[in-house]
């Protein structure tokens, strides 16, 4: 696997289309994916490859001064499982710590609504992530907004 930083707008653009168009189950509203996309091409993002194919990415953007977020993450669904997530994820720890952040956030759908994002919550989980709040209409009321926080002093 390889991981690495793409700095390319009209690449990163591209990565996150082909990996998002292929993860309907939980980008399936096209407008948010078309905004992911769009927004991709202006964040820090990070790509991952097995055998020569683009197998995933995430992006980071600042949400504070001392705050990075993970806007948005992807992994091709036959890369689920292989260490693809958790190596982005590191990756872009990283440079968060490098770039001077205190924190990372991420947001998800509150455990327990849908069974894809009871994976994803424990898939945060896992890396360390912890509860800090849920807003309930943020979304809207089937989607209600898990934010999830990890000091990165201790990562």
């Amino acid at each position: 696997m390889r991981v690495e930083q793409v700095t390319d707008p009209g690449q990163k653009s591209a990565l996150a289309r082909l990996i998002l168009e292929g993860l309907t189950d939980w980008f399936a509203v096209p407008e948010s994916r078309e905004q992911y996309i769009r927004e991709a091409a202006e964040q820090m993002l990070f790509a991952a490859w097995l055998d020569g194919v683009p197998a995933g990415f995430l992006c980071l953007k600042e949400t504070g001064r001392a705050t990075a977020e993970i806007a948005v993450m992807g992994v091709q669904k036959a890369c689920h499982r292989r260490g693809v997530g958790r190596a982005l994820f590191a990756a872009a720890r990283q440079a968060a710590r490098d770039a001077g952040y205190a924190f990372l956030q991420v947001k998800t759908v509150q455990m327990g609504r849908y069974p894809d994002y009871d994976k994803t919550n424990l898939f945060y989980q896992s890396l360390g992530f912890q509860e800090f709040e849920v807003f309930p209409s943020l979304w809207d009321e089937q989607n209600p907004c898990q934010v999830y926080v990890m000091s990165l002093a201790d990562a």
